[in-house]
């Protein structure tokens, strides 16, 4: 055991050393500066010093890992919809440090106890496959909060075009309202049809967000930017819209019983367990009476 202990401690330096001269050769920046700036651009999170080591380190290898235009074009619009101000260099550098972790922290252990090694390659490919997975996860929690705000949109656009058909009076109107997720969009879309074709930001629009529901707002307003009277189809798109989102509230209640059931089985077993103690408390006193 004291052979193993020894062995610890002297990875830890050799960590501690490697560290350090990582540091000084790459010129990273203190650690209380990377964490002040991440906390300006994150103030919603609080940030941990191994976020702001993962992040310089990320920045370093960034620089080094090449991806094709279309490429990088493609992964810079989506990981701009789902809210990550990086760049594809950073996110798929910070995929590799993160997936190479367990594999790190596992090589001194394999050379100990070999048994373990498959352990770490499942940990450090699940890890991976998690990392890489988080743009998409995220996109689609923002197209989940855009897709709820849409009901109203179409209802807005609806009593707007009773009064004027200017789709980008229409959009800055709504966004002052609009939420976090949604309101981003908007300003994107009316800053590119205030330097552009009106069609072809509300184009870029849906295929940032790949909505069905969100399609069928922006063939709406391609019409009316075309000439014709959309009036009635937001009518209707406003009562598809709202069918749509009754029928969302009363999925999310049904699922609510499940689970107050639950707790109310545990509350029940708990009263049945407190009746049972008191039961057996009285049977053994009164046992003890007989003899």
């Amino acid at each position: 055991m004291q052979m193993y202990f020894l062995i610890y401690v002297a990875i830890l330096f050799f960590v501690g050393g490697i560290y350090s001269l990582a540091c000084s050769v790459l010129k990273f920046p203190a650690l209380q500066t990377s964490k002040s700036i991440l906390s300006f651009y994150r103030q919603e999170t609080k940030i941990s010093k191994i976020d702001v080591f993962l992040d310089d380190l990320a920045s370093k290898l960034a620089t080094i890992i090449k991806i094709d235009d279309y490429k990088k074009k493609k992964m810079l619009a989506t990981l701009k919809t789902a809210g990550m101000s990086i760049t594809p260099e950073q996110y798929m550098a910070t995929v590799w440090i993160k997936s190479g972790i367990p594999l790190i922290i596992g090589i001194p252990f394999c050379f100990i106890f070999p048994i373990l090694t498959p352990v770490f390659l499942v940990l450090t490919v699940q890890t991976y496959f998690k990392q890489s997975n988080i743009v998409s996860k995220k996109l689609q929690t923002e197209r989940k909060n855009i897709e709820y705000e849409l009901p109203k949109l179409a209802r807005e656009v609806n009593q707007h075009l009773k009064s004027t058909r200017d789709v980008l009076y229409i959009l800055d109107q709504y966004k002052e309202n609009a939420g976090p997720s949604l309101k981003r969009e908007l300003e994107i879309t009316t800053a590119d049809m205030r330097s552009g074709n009106y069609e072809t930001a509300l184009t870029r629009l849906e295929t940032r967000i790949q909505s069905p529901m969100l399609s069928e707002i922006v063939r709406g307003l391609i019409s009316v930017i075309r000439g014709d009277d959309a009036i009635v189809f937001f009518q209707l798109l406003a009562h598809d819209f709202k069918a749509l989102e009754i029928q969302r509230l009363k999925n999310e209640a049904a699922k609510r019983p499940g689970k107050i059931k639950k707790y109310s089985f545990l509350l029940l077993g708990c009263m049945l367990f407190m009746y049972i103690v008191i039961i057996g408390i009285s049977i053994i006193r009164g046992l003890g009476g007989m003899f």
